[in-house]
């Protein structure tokens, strides 16, 4: 796909002032680094970063009895939640693969508002239109939103700085109004950190886009791309769609059973996803950490006492613990503190199998 075919997000030309390097993700033209990924990762984990996603998509799911005929398709049980608070789930195909994963938003009892993958997020639609009763409408609002997530320990005091509500508990939400303008703002985030996302109309952006590089800045932060949102998930061993979720990897697989209701009377997948996880998933998701210098990258092989053992689905180094870490999938008998060997690029690499997060969570 060529850049002219790209798709943009609402605040484009602000990256271009700022210098940021692009490259194409799921079929849009995304900010990469700003200053270097490292420093950008960095200023995450210590101050605040400001990631624009605007890229993800949106929906809405509208009608009598929404939050019902969700819950019978997505994996999660809504039923632990209620309105005003975010859950993660996934949306599954019959044989249990992942079609995509995404955060539910419960507005109402009649209300939904669904943020997937950008690249997943017509087949999402697609999936839901189809099986929604008339009294139901799903609509894909990809470009009617903008997403920003604000990321960090002084991620609270930006927020707080520009007026928007910062004393949410984590994966709550509430609308407000900021400089005259309708923003929806969630404690959520892909970092590990305390951090919010921030969904304004597509065409309130750009003012408050600016408005938060402004006081990211001033908190001693800065604007981050996809290279340090790359670094910081895989770090926290948080899944990427295409890598650790896939039509090929189902959550059982993925160590993702926590996001399934179980005890639900149906969700899309439902009696594979069973199946699987009575009989045994054949490989499992787990991390690995290089015990030697080297950096292991994805759809590498993983050995076991010479024999192939799983496969890395991401890799990275580390700038935070300063060594080389990867997520992999693995043969189940290889439990934590076991030492396997990477191949990356006809070298070994000995790594230990660890349990992901690499680095401690701090969401709260």
């Amino acid at each position: 796909m060529s850049d002219a075919e790209l798709q943009q997000g609402p605040v484009h030309d602000v990256h271009v002032e700022l210098g940021a390097k692009f490259a194409p993700f799921g079929g849009w033209q995304m900010p990469v680094s700003y200053a270097g990924t490292v420093a950008e990762h960095t200023a995450v984990r210590e101050s605040v970063g400001l990631f624009d996603v605007s890229h993800l998509g949106k929906a809405t799911v509208r009608g009598a009895g929404a939050a019902e005929f969700v819950n019978a398709t997505l994996t999660n049980d809504l039923g632990r939640i209620g309105p005003g608070k975010a859950q993660y789930t996934l949306c599954c195909a019959s044989d249990g693969g992942v079609v995509d994963d995404l955060i539910a938003y419960y507005v109402g009892d009649d209300e939904l508002f669904l943020v997937p993958n950008a690249a997943n997020t017509a087949a999402v639609v697609e999936r839901l239109a189809a099986a929604a009763p008339p009294a139901i409408t799903v609509t894909d609002e990809h470009r009617n939103y903008g997403v920003f997530a604000v990321q960090g320990p002084q991620s609270a005091q930006v927020l707080a700085a520009m007026g928007l509500p910062a004393d949410l508990s984590y994966m709550a939400f509430a609308d407000t109004v900021w400089a005259g303008h309708p923003v929806r703002v969630c404690r959520t985030g892909y970092t590990g950190e305390h951090g919010y996302e921030l969904l304004p109309r597509w065409e309130d952006s750009e003012v408050l886009f600016r408005a938060l590089v402004a006081q990211v800045r001033a908190a001693g932060g800065t604007v981050a791309g996809l290279g340090a949102r790359d670094t910081l998930r895989t770090e926290m061993g948080y899944p990427l769609h295409g890598h650790e979720l896939s039509a090929e990897i189902t959550p059982v697989q993925a160590r993702a059973s926590w996001a399934v209701g179980w005890a639900k009377d149906n969700f899309w997948g439902k009696a594979a996803l069973e199946a699987e996880r009575a009989a045994g998933a054949k490989r499992v998701l787990l991390g690995l950490e290089a015990l030697d210098r080297g950096i292991p990258r994805e759809n590498q092989v993983v050995r076991h006492d010479g024999n192939e053992a799983g496969v890395t689905t991401s890799g990275t180094f580390s700038p935070t613990r300063q060594i080389g870490i990867a997520l992999a999938l693995l043969d189940p008998a290889l439990t934590p503190g076991t030492e396997v060997v990477v191949d990356v690029r006809g070298r070994s690499l000995r790594c230990t199998v660890v349990k992901p997060p690499f680095v401690p969570t701090r969401t709260a």
